[in-house]
C-alpha cells in the first residue's frame, strides 16, 4: 500500500475502495475500522473540553483526518459558549482544488446545534497550507453572516501534508476591537 499511495497516511486517506483495489475488500474494510478508531481516539481529548484552535490535540486530530486527502474537504467545528465541541460536521466534499463554503449553510447548522462559536477547517491537497484569495473571501463572508446572529468565528484552519495555517495567527480575522476602530 505504501508503494501504491506513497505513505501510510496517504494510504489511509485513499478510501476503502481504492485500498480494496490494492489489498482486497476485507483488509480494506479492516483498515477503515482502524482508521475510524484512531480518529475517535484523537477526538476524545478535544471532546467536552474548551477548544483552542491551535491546540496540539486539535491539530493532531485534523491532520490525521484531512492532511493526506486527494480532494478538498470543508468542515466546521461547532462550539458552545464555553468553547466546548458540540459537533464536528463535514459540510462539503469538494474537488481537487475547491471545497465550496456557503455562509447560509454554515450559519443554519450553527443555529440548529445551538453553537455560539465556530472553527472552519479545510485541507489543501496541493500540499500548500497558505490561504488563497478565495479562502480569505469565503471566510470573510462566513464571519460576517455568523456575526449578524451572534456566532463568533474563532478561526479558519487550513491543513496540508506540509503543515497547517491559522487565519487567526496570520491576522486574517477581524477582531471586534479592529471592527470598532
Amino acid at each position: 500500500m505504501i508503494a501504491e499511495f506513497g505513505s501510510l497516511p496517504a494510504a489511509l486517506a485513499a478510501g476503502t475502495s481504492d485500498r480494496a483495489r490494492v489489498i482486497g475488500a476485507a483488509p480494506a474494510r479492516f483498515l477503515a475500522q482502524i482508521q475510524a478508531t484512531l480518529l475517535h481516539a484523537l477526538r476524545l481529548p478535544i471532546a467536552g473540553r474548551p477548544i483552542i484552535s491551535t491546540s496540539k490535540q486539535l491539530l493532531d486530530y485534523l491532520r490525521a483526518d484531512t492532511a493526506n486527502l486527494i480532494t478538498e474537504r470543508f468542515r466546521v467545528l461547532f462550539l458552545s459558549s464555553q468553547n466546548e465541541l458540540i459537533d464536528d460536521d463535514l459540510v462539503w466534499n469538494g474537488t481537487v482544488g475547491e471545497a465550496p463554503a456557503y455562509p447560509r449553510e454554515v450559519v443554519k447548522r450553527a443555529l440548529e446545534v445551538g453553537a455560539t462559536g465556530i472553527i472552519l477547517v479545510h485541507n489543501h491537497p496541493s500540499g500548500s497550507h497558505q490561504p488563497s484569495k478565495g479562502d480569505i473571501e469565503a471566510t470573510r463572508r462566513i464571519a460576517d453572516a455568523a456575526s449578524l446572529l451572534g456566532i463568533c468565528l474563532h478561526d479558519h484552519i487550513i491543513v496540508s501534508r506540509a503543515g497547517w495555517a491559522s487565519f487567526r495567527m496570520l491576522g486574517l480575522l477581524d477582531t471586534p476591537a479592529s471592527k470598532a476602530a
